[in-house]
């Protein structure tokens, strides 16, 4: 059997790409969480864990379990942290979702990124999607979800990549505004990689 065709899906924080991925996997089709599984790595994989520690000391772990705000607050103060941080777990993600990608026997697969462009992992998919939706909706939806102020969810927003960079990089586009029916978009996109 020929190995799946490999779709990236992202979009900005807020625009619906796990709901939309969600809606995939009730079709039958797999969906790899590229950040939930980097989570799963950055706790589970001892080089991984290994070079965490070397980078941010003792405090990246507590109790065995992976310190996610203390690493939060130094990243986000110091964006070569970050890049140190990302240079780690994105080629082990990658890493991880070829050997995923190899035991899939669907047609195609989704795998489901916010920082899929930015990472650069885009380049060994065949195709991207992008959920796209206006930002004030997008802010309400992040804010409700994460129980945060809309303030705050705009400051998130402004350190990602803009939206429209994403649109303009996607091969097929959702429209998620909260009006357009997602399910009609979502079928016409399954029968097309089927």
């Amino acid at each position: 059997m020929n190995k799946p065709l490999k779709i990236g899906i992202t979009g900005g924080i807020g625009s619906g790409k796990t709901h939309v991925a969600q809606i995939f996997i009730k079709l039958g089709v797999p969906v790899y969480f590229a950040d939930d599984r980097a989570k799963w790595l950055m706790s589970n994989n001892l080089t991984i864990v290994e070079k965490v520690l070397q980078l941010f000391g003792p405090h990246a772990y507590d109790n065995d379990s992976l310190n996610r705000a203390y690493i939060a607050n130094k990243i986000f103060k110091n964006k070569l942290l970050l890049e140190k941080l990302n240079s780690i777990v994105h080629p082990m993600v990658s890493a991880d979702f070829k050997i995923w990608v190899d035991s899939q026997k669907a047609p195609y697969v989704l795998k489901e990124a916010a920082l899929l462009i930015e990472s650069g992992s885009f380049k060994d998919l065949d195709a991207i999607l992008t959920i796209d939706a206006p930002i004030n909706v997008r802010i309400k939806r992040a804010a409700y979800r994460d129980k945060q102020s809309e303030k705050e969810i705009e400051r998130r927003i402004k350190n990602q990549l803009p939206n429209n960079i994403k649109v303009n990089a996607a091969d097929f586009v959702i429209n998620n505004d909260g009006y357009t029916p997602l399910l009609p978009q979502i079928i016409q996109l399954n029968t097309l990689w089927n």
